[in-house]
């Protein structure tokens, strides 16, 4: 601005003379008036340019000095952003996600002398499930459960799962208190030395295994093992992966599994105990590709007990002198064997298995005829006995309306023997049936609008059960299975041991995963 200002003024000097001239005579006194008052005139303009420089300054300081001091805010601000983005992300490591059941139950059962019914069971389950990564290839998944009944705080006297109290092989499955309890909690160590190997350790993910998803709507399968091996225990795994390298037949695994079925704790040399119970086995994925999926799992339960400890007046009562369980003591192995193929034809989900079970008992026998014993006219049974079960089912998906329809049946022989005490079916596992049951069942997806979460759905499920039983027992090798229909079924009853014969059971649920 200056450097216009003089240019204007030198231009008005250059030009005086010409003024001059063209006055025509005007006086020397009017131009040095003239000149005069046009050096006045840039002597102002010079002191209006420094005033504007010096505003200027002073402007820009102030500018500068408001950006060095937003400059330490946004300095500060990162460094809480990059503090606080560290503890989230410590945070955020940690997935959550869960699933709440209100169930209504009806079951009516016919036994061999008397009549049960509940005319209306209500139940409520609360699983909150949660994993991390704890390093790259080592991560914790786990499970809390609430699982009772309304109106109740025990499950005294319940008759849930064939009257068997709650034990280490049914916690978190049979209906009990309001307090959560650990239903899972495991390690697995993926990747092991770069190749398809792990190693997994902890409260095992064997409940609701395979082909449970079906008929509890779930997308995934829900467990390791089979659902005739349906028994919460801790253990552990080794596992191989691969491919077939084609896609009809897709990837498979391999695994080998142990785990305590019961621990015994310390002994003296009086005791009638002698050893732990163990499982242990191989659970075999020969392919999955999509829904197909072939399975075979082979395993043992070794050194099985007859009673354990349940802190049960019914058990203490079968296992005191004199009377038909014994003393508690070990009995001998069960072997298990089972297979399964699952498939999907457009709409139509389908699976079959077959289960085979042998008992190989000690010289205190397994499957004892107490009827016989009593009238003193056997021993113990230290033959092996063989069982078998076969397992089919159904159920077609109407997508379009969100309905899904289904139907399963299976059925055991007299010496069957089901590892399945985790079972979903509250009173009486169907697949530790000894004769048939059949099911059928609606499923419906509630329309409640966009789901905000992957693991987002609500649905009721309806479904109706019939069991049929040839054969007493449930859940049990120590005594020998006898017709329900027969002279020591009645006597059995008489002594306590009322078998079903014949039940109905029907079941209302409102499920949201969340």
């Amino acid at each position: 601005m200056l450097k216009k200002f003089s240019a204007l003024a030198v231009a008005g000097l250059i030009a005086l003379p010409g003024f001059a001239l063209a006055a025509g005579g005007k006086s020397q006194t009017d131009l040095e008036r003239k000149i005069e008052a046009l050096e006045r005139q840039l002597q102002e303009l010079k002191t209006q340019v420094r005033q504007q420089n010096q505003e200027m300054k002073t402007q820009v300081g102030k500018q500068n000095e408001a950006i060095s001091k937003y400059g330490d805010k946004v300095d500060s601000i990162d460094s809480a952003i990059e503090e606080k983005s560290e503890k989230w992300d410590l945070a955020s490591r940690f997935q959550f996600y869960g699933d709440y059941r209100g169930r209504f139950d009806y079951y009516k059962a016919s036994n061999v002398l008397h009549d049960q019914e509940n005319d209306t069971l209500m139940t409520n389950r609360l699983r909150l499930n949660m994993q991390t990564k704890v390093t790259e290839n080592v991560d914790f998944k786990g499970r809390l459960t609430m699982y009772k009944v309304w109106g109740m705080e025990s499950t005294t006297a319940s008759g849930f799962n064939g009257g068997f109290p709650v034990f280490d092989g049914s916690t978190t499955r049979t209906p009990s208190d309001s307090a959560l309890y650990v239903d899972r909690a495991f390690v697995n160590w993926n990747a092991i030395g770069g190749g398809p190997m792990w190693f997994s350790v902890g409260r095992r993910p064997t409940t609701d295994g395979p082909p449970a998803q079906l008929r509890m709507n779930n997308d995934e399968r829900m467990a390791t093992p089979v659902g005739y091996m349906d028994y919460p225990f801790d253990g552990l795994t080794i596992g191989y992966g691969y491919s077939w390298g084609n896609d009809a037949l897709g990837d498979g695994r391999i695994r080998f599994c142990y785990g305590r079925g019961f621990e015994n704790g310390l002994q003296s040399d009086h005791t009638m105990w002698t050893n732990d119970t163990d499982f242990a086995g191989f659970n075999w994925d020969i392919f999955q590709q999509g829904p197909r999926f072939l399975n075979l799992q082979v395993f043992g339960a070794f050194n099985l007990f007859n009673y354990p400890n349940f802190n049960s007046d019914f058990i203490d009562m079968a296992a005191a002198p004199g009377m038909f369980g014994g003393p508690r003591t070990n009995l001998g192995n069960v072997f298990h064997t089972s297979a399964l193929y699952m498939d999907k034809v457009r709409n139509l989900n389908y699976f079959i298995a077959g289960g085979w079970s042998r008992t190989d008992p000690n010289k205190n026998g397994m499957f004892n005829d107490v009827v016989g014993m009593m009238m003193g006219q056997t021993g113990p049974n230290t033959s092996s006995e063989n069982g078998y079960s076969v397992y089919l089912g159904v159920r077609y998906d109407i997508n379009d309306i969100g309905l899904k329809l289904g139907a399963e049946y299976n059925h055991g022989s007299q010496y069957w023997i089901s590892f399945s005490p985790g079972n979903d079916d509250i009173y009486m596992s169907k697949l530790a049936t000894r004769g048939n049951v059949y099911e059928l069942y609606m499923i419906y997806d509630l329309p409640t609008g966009k789901a905000l979460s992957q693991y987002a759905k609500t649905f009721i499920r309806l479904g109706w059960q019939h069991y049929d039983y040839d054969y007493t027992g449930y859940f049990d090798w120590n005594v020998k299975p006898y017709d329900v229909n027969s002279m020591q079924a009645q006597m059995m009853a008489m002594g306590g041991r009322d078998a079903v014969k014949r039940a109905d059971q029907i079941y209302l649920t409102f499920e949201v995963y969340f």
